[in-house]
């Protein structure tokens, strides 16, 4: 689907001098001469390189649809992850480094959203939130809870996440998988 350079917006996949590239950040630049352009900061998706371009309103762009499946998280093997498609068994192996430091909220059984272009894997989105056991918290200072101050601690993955003095260790918690942070108390 073509799209004009001034439609780009954060998120989209482009073609962009033969190989796909996400954009990151867009800004629209009306200079004091000259015609308007957008402004677009690009991460190559097949090896991580960044490139900022500017796309005037009249150019256009590929604007790439990814395939995306529904996989299911099996087990790590030395620096590969497998998955398995739940409806043909079909199982992948993908790099560790592929999904990125986020590999560790990856749990046995957890379905994730597999994107693809032709053929070649392109990215792994994991669910927003996950429960994670704190295994490892500082204890609470008294007078601590005056002020909104957060503490370190470890949770079972090995991930540290700072959390609210209250939290103990035992306690389950709800991690952002994007941001690992702690959003509140999991529900028993």
């Amino acid at each position: 689907m073509k799209i004009n350079g001034n439609e780009i917006k954060p998120g989209n996949v482009i073609m962009h001098n033969d190989t796909l590239w996400i954009a990151v950040k867009c800004a629209a630049v009306k200079p004091g001469k000259g015609g308007a352009f957008n402004q677009v900061e690009l991460k190559n998706l097949l090896n991580g390189s960044k490139l900022n371009e500017r796309f005037r309103a009249n150019e256009t762009v590929e604007k790439i649809r990814l395939e995306q499946k529904e996989y299911q998280y099996l087990y790590e093997q030395d620096d590969m992850l497998c998955f398995m498609d739940t409806e043909t068994y079909e199982q992948i192996e993908l790099q560790k480094e592929f999904v990125g430091e986020r590999a560790a909220f990856l749990q046995d059984g957890m379905m994730v959203m597999v994107e693809s272009h032709e053929g070649t894997y392109i990215g792994v989105d994991l669910p927003g939130q996950v429960v994670l056991e704190v295994i490892e918290a500082d204890p609470v200072v008294k007078g601590q809870t005056v002020s909104s101050s957060y503490k370190p601690a470890v949770v079972d993955n090995g991930v540290r996440v700072m959390v609210p003095p209250f939290i103990t260790v035992g306690e389950k918690i709800v991690v952002d998988t994007n941001e690992v942070t702690y959003i509140r108390r999991a529900e028993s």
